[in-house]
């Protein structure tokens, strides 16, 4: 029996027309597919509805991929691939297994000779580097940055300091309720003169991309409060 494959199905990265930054590919696609790997099974249901609104809904098949999931349950997870049935992984918001669940499947697919086809979508990450201005030859994405106080502002150092060795841009996020406090412990920690490029709301109307020295951020007011929020540094 032939294998099915594992499509890595992008989604918009907020409240958006999908067809205004997905490919005809992404709904051709979900028409094709019955199963799917999701983070949220509420809003994967609306965004597959939104790119395919002929789609039986009560034909989904939807299976929790979180920080609730066990890694126990993965492997039924890909059981349709090797059934000879295609399987769709949904990321809640941007590319799946890239700062968003999904790595542990798709390395598990490859473990079992599965076919692994990513899609063409939005990655705020690439995005938020295309539009800084800053080092798109070297980079590195840091992920969540420590929330205790002084290992934060010991992350942050080391950053700037990576940034100054290497010439290498570094990003990083933070939860959104946090975006204001980690904004104003940057404006205080960094150089005055390391760059800073604040990438908000990527893709939707109220997108914000704007680059500047730490020291002429302190005369620029923004509230990035529950706003997803990409941060670059690089000191030079």
């Amino acid at each position: 029996m032939n294998k099915g494959s594992l499509y890595l199905i992008p989604t918009t990265m907020g409240e958006s027309n999908p067809f205004d930054v997905l490919p005809q590919t992404v709904k051709n696609t979900i028409d094709c597919l019955t199963h799917f790997i999701v983070e949220n099974d509420k809003t994967a249901r609306r965004f597959i509805k939104n790119i395919s609104p002929e789609k039986q809904q009560s034909s989904l098949k939807l299976y929790p991929l979180n920080k609730r999931t066990e890694p126990s349950e993965y492997a039924s997870y890909i059981q349709p691939c090797l059934d000879g049935q295609s399987v769709g992984v949904i990321s809640e918001a941007g590319c799946p297994g890239v700062a968003d669940p999904g790595a542990e499947i798709v390395a598990l697919a490859h473990q079992n000779n599965i076919k692994v086809i990513p899609l063409v979508g939005p990655s705020s990450i690439l995005m938020a580097m295309m539009a800084s201005g800053m080092n798109g030859q070297s980079f590195a994405f840091n992920g969540y940055l420590p929330i205790d106080k002084s290992d934060k502002k010991k992350a942050i150092k080391n950053f700037e300091r990576l940034s100054l060795d290497h010439n290498q841009s570094q990003l990083f996020i933070e939860t959104p309720y946090r975006n204001n406090q980690l904004l104003a412990d940057l404006l205080q920690l960094l150089h005055p003169d390391t760059l800073l490029c604040v990438a908000c709301d990527i893709t939707l109307a109220t997108e914000f991309i704007k680059t500047k020295r730490a020291k002429d951020w302190k005369h620029e007011k923004i509230d990035l409060h529950k706003r997803p929020t990409l941060f670059i540094i690089h000191k030079v």
